[in-house]
């Protein structure tokens, strides 16, 4: 084997290892959504999560794929055929085997999927949410993952996510938004004044567990972007990433305990997530004292973030709008900011986060209504909503089983009587 051929089998087997830590994530996040919901629904939050991978897989490889990385075609979408052929993406111009590529992206593609489940959790049908999984991978994360990393319109103007805080995370929150909207609040959630109750979620153990996984996971998501071992700036991109995600772990909770002079758990694990969020657009451009300060607002934005959701009456059940959405824009922003030569405060002028600006209204812009679309038509067709027998008896019920059967009324067996 010649020196190319070492180094692209070095770079391969890196990104299959990155690519497997992002996969991972997909435990993260439904331990976090379960454990932050309550017991009843904790199988129909494991089968969804299983589920939305399932047909991101499908459809990205089937569709979105080309969709995103396809020729470009008038700065809009990628025309690259269907089922990825391997012939039609020559321009990209990989530095390790195509096949390696497509499943580090698909692992992006389902963490998109996901963060709506979490969202949208305790009320809403199975059957609705996978259409919707399908129909976001297939569509809306591909049309807006070509403009920004498929060689669209926002990467001709210089628009920089070095791992998706827009792509996959606004994407994701913003789509979480446009469902919430038509789907309503849970029941409970708000008193007849429309002041906020909170609902507690069955677990932290659970949800702490999810947060150090999807933490752990991050190391994929972020330095895995290289695709290369060989790149030399791995290390400060798993530096940045881990500093961001502790400073908005702190931040959160230091906010909560001067609100509340409680040390609230779930401050913490969502600060911890938000900081993650908020680097990962800027985590290969800034140092790590910049890295800091943006998991450090990242973490902030969290309670104001929350308390303007629920001054509408939008009940978002783990947090995902307000991590994903309102930490993954300033994180796009930030970069505007903070990059270490085009940043504003670093002495690069305002280009660059004038355009940081633009691409994330449009992304806002396209990813809210084409969601809101899909929202409408399925709620007109198969319904989005479970009715509200099913909503207070738990989704488990649907699927047949119990999550925890030991905490729940168990009936007489007729060989045994009542006792």
């Amino acid at each position: 084997m010649n020196l190319d051929g070492l180094t692209m089998a070095i770079n391969a087997a890196w990104t299959m290892v990155a690519a497997s830590l992002v996969f991972f994530m997909q435990a993260g996040f439904a331990m976090v959504e379960a454990g932050f919901t309550r017991s009843k629904n904790a199988g129909n939050i494991v089968l969804k999560n299983l589920m939305d991978f399932v047909v991101a897989s499908l459809g990205f490889w089937a569709v979105g794929f080309g969709l995103m990385f396809g020729a470009d075609a008038g700065g809009l979408i990628g025309l690259g055929g269907l089922g990825a052929p391997e012939s039609s993406f020559a321009h990209l111009g990989l530095g390790i085997p195509f096949l390696v590529f497509l499943w580090f992206q698909t692992t992006f593609a389902g963490t998109t999927a996901t963060i709506v489940s979490g969202a949208m959790a305790e009320r809403t049908k199975f059957s609705a949410y996978l259409l919707f999984s399908t129909a976001i991978t297939l569509l809306v994360y591909p049309v807006a993952g070509h403009w920004i990393w498929g060689g669209g319109w926002l990467a001709r103007l210089g628009f920089l996510d070095f791992a998706g805080s827009t792509v996959v995370h606004s994407v994701g929150a913003w789509a979480s938004l446009a469902g919430l909207l038509l789907l309503g609040p849970r029941i409970g959630r708000f008193d007849r004044q429309g002041q906020p109750r909170k609902i507690t979620g069955h677990n932290l153990v659970l949800a702490a567990l999810g947060v150090f996984i999807l933490w752990f996971g991050w190391f994929g998501f972020n330095p895995g972007s290289t695709l290369a071992a060989t790149d030399l700036n791995i290390g400060r991109i798993a530096v940045t990433t881990n500093l961001g995600a502790a400073a908005g772990a702190l931040a959160a909770v230091l906010s909560a305990y001067i609100r509340t002079r409680t040390w609230e758990v779930e401050a913490a694990l969502n600060g911890a997530l938000a900081g993650l969020v908020g680097i990962t657009a800027g985590t290969a451009f800034v140092s790590p004292a910049s890295a800091v300060l943006i998991g450090t607002v990242a973490g902030l934005l969290l309670a104001p973030g929350t308390a303007l959701l629920e001054r509408f009456r939008i009940d978002d059940a783990v947090g995902a709008i307000p991590v994903h959405g309102f930490a993954g824009l300033w994180g796009t922003l930030a970069v505007g900011l903070f990059h270490e030569t085009e940043g504003l405060l670093m002495g690069g002028g305002a280009q660059l986060l004038g355009v940081q600006a633009l691409g994330s209204v449009a992304v806002f812009a396209f990813s809210f209504t084409a969601c809101l679309i899909i929202f409408a038509v399925i709620r007109a067709t198969v319904g989005l909503r479970v009715s509200r027998e099913d909503e207070l008896t738990g989704l488990d019920a649907k699927h047949g089983v119990q999550a925890y059967p030991e905490f729940q009324p168990m009936p007489a067996h007729p060989a045994l009587g009542d006792d």
